[in-house]
């Protein structure tokens, strides 16, 4: 969407803050021993409290609140209760709802507890290019140069970034316009971003794989060659200068 008035901000504002909060909510809730569906409950229940309601849940009848990957896990990661996070685990929490007709996304991936499996570094740059590339944004810069950069820095650090799972407009429904805001420079993508224009900006940085599959459940997506992936995102409105980040609350450059 494009914000053309300041009802439409200020609406931008209270379903980020809700999405953002329980992002962060639910990574402090974390704990070694818990359940995915555990930290998915939780979860639900502060986007309840907030009057937000689950965007993959109503938009695609996903079955969680929020989308919970652990470890090889790219995305869409099923809440499950036969899924136990462990010391050292990666996880990323994907947290998307809707307030008021309006709509937000956000996500942030971590390491459960002390850095046994050394995924900290990779949680890190991805945390590091997301914070660049953002930074890089404004009104009439072309998308696949923020996607040049996402896989350039991603290059210097030794990391891959997944090709098919995108950023994306946001704000009037989960999915808008512009829908390929890629970690690669994509060449036939002449789009530039638009001043006042919503959108979800995120990383997918990877060890090994550079492609998302679907597996048999339907939902999670695994890397087309294993090895891990951090994914962090914000919502932001694109000015002429510096952007405003809508999820800042969620604190995953903290």
């Amino acid at each position: 969407m494009s914000i053309t008035r300041e009802y439409e901000l200020i609406g931008m504002q209270k379903v980020s803050e809700a999405v953002g909060l329980t992002l962060k909510e639910m990574r402090d809730h974390a704990k070694p021993g818990m359940t995915t569906k555990q930290l998915d409950e939780f979860g639900g229940k502060i986007l309840a409290s907030l009057g937000a309601k689950s965007a993959p849940r109503s938009t695609y009848n996903f079955p969680g609140w929020t989308c919970i990957c652990l470890n090889n896990e790219i995305a869409h990661g099923i809440p499950s209760a036969k899924k136990i996070m462990k010391e050292g685990d990666l996880i990323n929490i994907d947290v998307s709802a809707e307030l008021d007709g309006f709509w937000s996304d956000n996500g942030g991936s971590f390491v459960l507890g002390q850095d046994l499996h050394h995924h900290q570094k990779l949680v890190d740059t991805s945390k590091r290019i997301l914070q660049k590339a953002i930074n890089n944004i404004k009104g009439g810069v072309r998308i696949a140069e923020i996607g040049r950069l996402i896989e350039t820095e991603a290059k210097k650090s030794g990391y891959k970034v997944i090709k098919n799972l995108t950023g994306h407009g946001v704000g009037r429904s989960l999915h808008e316009e512009p829908h390929n805001i890629a970690n690669y420079f994509d060449r036939f993508n002449l789009a530039r971003f638009k001043k006042n224009a919503v959108v979800a900006v995120e990383t997918f940085i990877s060890t090994k794989s550079t492609i998302a599959n679907t597996t048999n459940d339907g939902w999670t997506s695994v890397g087309n060659n294993g090895g891990y992936v951090a994914q962090h995102e914000h919502t932001i409105v694109v000015t002429d200068g510096e952007p405003i980040i809508l999820t800042k609350m969620n604190g995953i450059w903290n």
